[in-house]
């Protein structure tokens, strides 16, 4: 069997080695007698796989100790909805640096019980930019201020963490965690849908503070309570157990190859790889975004109309080069490349791009 290269922007590629693992582990969880999903999530066989999973996240991300690892059922967008009803208090501000479609879907779904305030946002510009750090519009008495640290559909990606004084900086890392070395001191909070670089869609990480858990929040049901889900390690119900073990391997193989650092090194050379592509094509492949901020992970581009568009989709497929099609909201092109995705994807799609436009400019 030849796999093709998978630039989806989640879920995303997965390492090879990982899913032949699973693979390998589907029927017996070593020699258990039965798979890991058929397993309870309090036995000693599934208890072992996920300390272990957040004992390599924590040495992965040098995660300290005063800051708690959760991991949730669902996406980043429930984990949006969740983070005004644990951290602020009703009609409370919040602050939100909106650069791009998920930081606007970030606080629509935080608006309904907080006074969720936009203190700065590029779209104005298209979301091609972020805004000025001096001209965000931030309050001393904000619950938090938050960011998307990547936008997966517009291609931005902040280059460093934003300062913001005593208010606790939360953070969307969906895209972006592990891609690169984390300072998490710099974070109140960050969260990640794990489907992009953590291993399969249906869980989350949330990485937070333990002096925040104890802020009273907003009624909410318990299974809702971060501070109830990290007293029970995350535990409170029944968690997305295969998910979990998924995310324990794809953690496992990233610290096998080198880690953050590798990881780091390795996207550099992967996005330069395409932007070469796009910056060398003459104006044929068009990104707008402000090269200080063009995101390593998600790289939108757009072809002269959307007849080229389209062709461009198809014959990539064809040659092995799956899930270009640009996200519905802006249309084009997008390459995503998570750490999975290995150099010679994203070299195979330049080379592309360059016949492409030789018999199509």
């Amino acid at each position: 069997m030849s796999r093709a290269f998978n630039f989806s922007a989640g879920p995303a590629t997965l390492p090879e080695v990982v899913l032949r693992q699973a693979q390998a582990e589907m029927l017996e969880f070593g020699d258990a007698g039965a798979s890991i999903v058929e397993m309870s999530h309090r036995g000693p066989e599934f208890i072992a796989v996920a300390s272990q999973a957040e004992a390599d996240l924590r040495q992965l991300l040098s995660i300290p100790e005063d800051y708690a690892v959760l991991f949730t059922a669902g996406g980043a967008t429930t984990i949006q909805a969740l983070l005004p009803l644990n951290f602020a208090a009703p009609g409370q501000r919040a602050d939100y640096v909106v650069t791009g479609h998920w930081g606007k879907t970030a606080i629509k779904q935080a608006s309904h019980c907080i006074d969720a305030r936009v203190a700065a946002s590029g779209e104005a510009d298209g979301f091609t930019s972020i805004p000025a750090r001096e001209g965000w519009q931030l309050g001393a008495d904000a619950a938090y201020v938050h960011i998307t640290d990547n936008e997966t559909i517009h291609g931005v990606q902040f280059a460093a963490a934003p300062e913001t004084g005593d208010v606790p900086l939360f953070a969307d890392f969906s895209s972006s965690i592990a891609s690169a070395p984390l300072d998490v001191r710099k974070y109140g909070l960050i969260y990640a849908g794990a489907q992009k670089n953590l291993g399969p869609v249906g869980i989350s990480v949330v990485i937070v503070r333990r002096d925040l858990l104890q802020r009273p929040g907003q009624p909410r049901a318990d299974i809702f309570n971060y501070a109830s889900l990290a007293a029970r390690d995350s535990m409170l119900n029944t968690p997305p157990t295969w998910n979990w073990y998924l995310l324990g391997l794809t953690v496992r193989w990233m610290l096998e190859q080198g880690g953050v650092e590798h990881f780091a090194a390795l996207n550099a050379r992967k996005a330069a790889a395409v932007y070469q592509a796009i910056d060398g094509s003459g104006g044929f492949y068009r990104n707008a975004v402000d090269p200080a901020v063009r995101s390593v992970m998600n790289i939108p581009f757009f072809l002269p109309d959307d007849t080229l568009n389209a062709r461009f989709v198809a014959q990539a497929k064809a040659a092995g080069l799956l899930a270009l099609k640009g996200h519905k909201a802006v249309g084009g092109i997008r390459a995503s490349l998570y750490n999975a995705m290995p150099l010679a994807g994203a070299q195979a799609l330049a080379a592309f791009m360059a016949d492409f436009q030789q018999h199509n400019g």
